[in-house]
């Protein structure tokens, strides 16, 4: 356990949903090892998945997306719909452009890749209860060379709309944006890598407030409303559905 979680600390309640047994009873050991965490479900398949997290409704989901019967963007997006209070942690194989943001339009809170350390996983797991949304660093680089373009183009930007409830409601037009400043930008960058104000205010040398005022002023330039709309940025034109 890392020095910042505390024992009286609530367990967390993960259910793993992965259709190779053997990836799945090797994460179901790895968790099962940790005092904080605890593994009450286990699923085959996204229907699987849907069905034990509407019966257990765990802190956090650990969804693999290639599943059979359902698949894993699917499972996720008929979570959040359902448990807002569910995060979703994608760990996958999959680490091409519209897969990532297919999964994060669903409500995905984090994306790890299946080559990601122990203390990676731990870590993103626990970072979700605090709150917080995290990327392993192939995804992060995708995030934030998509918003460089959106940022080098028109001054239409097009963010994915993430609702309160975790649910996905495809990206909005923000007519007349202003550009990032430079600062913002770097600001934005910390928020996409999920560092929380005070590390922000740490690793800028600003004040928490400032950084606070800050986040609200390029949520107003980006026309988001949570820092999970300005951590997950597409040009993809709206979904039909």
């Amino acid at each position: 356990m890392s020095d910042g979680e505390r024992v009286d600390d609530p367990i967390i309640r993960i259910v793993i949903a992965e259709d190779q047994a053997l990836v799945r009873r090797g994460a179901t050991i790895l968790l099962s090892m940790e005092s904080d965490m605890e593994v009450v479900g286990q699923a085959r398949n996204g229907v699987e998945a849907v069905e034990l997290a509407q019966l257990l409704r765990p802190d956090v989901v650990l969804m693999d997306l290639h599943m059979p019967m359902k698949g894993g963007v699917a499972a996720t997006r008929e979570i959040t719909k359902a448990l807002p209070k569910t995060q979703i942690l994608v760990l996958t194989t999959l680490n091409d452009d519209e897969t990532v943001f297919e999964a994060v339009r669903a409500g995905a809170q984090a994306y790890l890749l299946k080559d990601a350390s122990e203390d990676e996983l731990l870590e993103t797991i626990r970072a979700l209860r605090r709150g917080e949304s995290r990327l392993t660093p192939q995804i992060a680089r995708k995030v934030m060379d998509q918003f460089r373009r959106l940022a080098m183009t028109a001054p239409v930007v097009q963010a994915v709309a993430i609702t309160a409830d975790g649910a996905a409601s495809g990206p909005s037009k923000a007519p007349d944006s202003e550009p990032l400043s430079d600062k913002e930008t770097k600001l934005l960058e910390l928020i996409v890598e999920g560092k929380t104000n005070r590390q922000i205010a740490v690793a800028l040398s600003l004040a928490e407030g400032t950084v606070k005022n800050y986040i609200s002023r390029i949520m107003q330039k980006l026309h988001a409303n949570t820092r999970t709309e300005l951590a997950f940025l597409s040009k993809r034109p709206p979904r039909s559905d």
